[in-house]
């Protein structure tokens, strides 16, 4: 069932004005559940979840997405992550505070990216690196580890193109 314009219209005025709560709650899971991962794993153990499938682990990245520069321990990083970071996230409360993102999608999708870029610069600049425990893998296939700031990043940043695309297509749509 679709929902009608007037639906729409307040699920669009509640993520006007509640996109902080969604970036704080989401800097707040992820803070929490690193903080957990640190009590319950020393670092680089790992618990089995789902056998096969899902472990727990305790790692530090000191690198970007992925592992990437994970093996760098220049301090230079660090900062040009902490800064391209806070960069990207400035644009994002500039984009969300003068309505530059319209549809709901889009500012979901913006809150939950500036949330999960909070997280990662918030462990960057206490300990210079960004705890990861979420791990999977079927058979040989791994993906790295990662944290639940950078899931808001992947969730947040398909959201956003979503609403990129469809809104481009309702324009389309409506010059023709």
């Amino acid at each position: 069932m679709e929902p009608t314009a007037t639906t729409r219209s307040r699920l669009a005025s509640l993520a006007v004005a509640h996109w902080p709560w969604l970036a704080v709650s989401v800097l707040l899971a992820d803070q929490a559940t690193k903080r957990l991962v640190e009590h319950e794993l020393e670092p680089g153990a790992m618990r089995s979840i789902i056998p096969g499938l899902f472990n727990l682990v305790h790692t530090e990245n000191r690198g970007v997405a992925f592992g990437i520069l994970a093996d760098t321990r220049a301090l230079w990083l660090v900062w040009f992550l902490v800064g391209f970071s806070l960069t990207a996230m400035l644009l994002l409360i500039w984009l969300l505070n003068r309505d530059r993102v319209a549809s709901l999608r889009g500012r979901l999708g913006a809150a939950l990216i500036l949330g999960g870029a909070a997280g990662n610069v918030l462990d960057r600049l206490l300990r210079q690196s960004v705890v990861d425990f979420l791990d999977f893998h079927l058979g040989r296939y791994h993906w790295p580890a990662f944290n639940v700031a950078d899931l808001a990043i992947v969730v947040g940043g398909g959201l956003l193109l979503l609403a990129l695309v469809t809104e481009r297509a309702g324009e389309f749509e409506t010059e023709e």
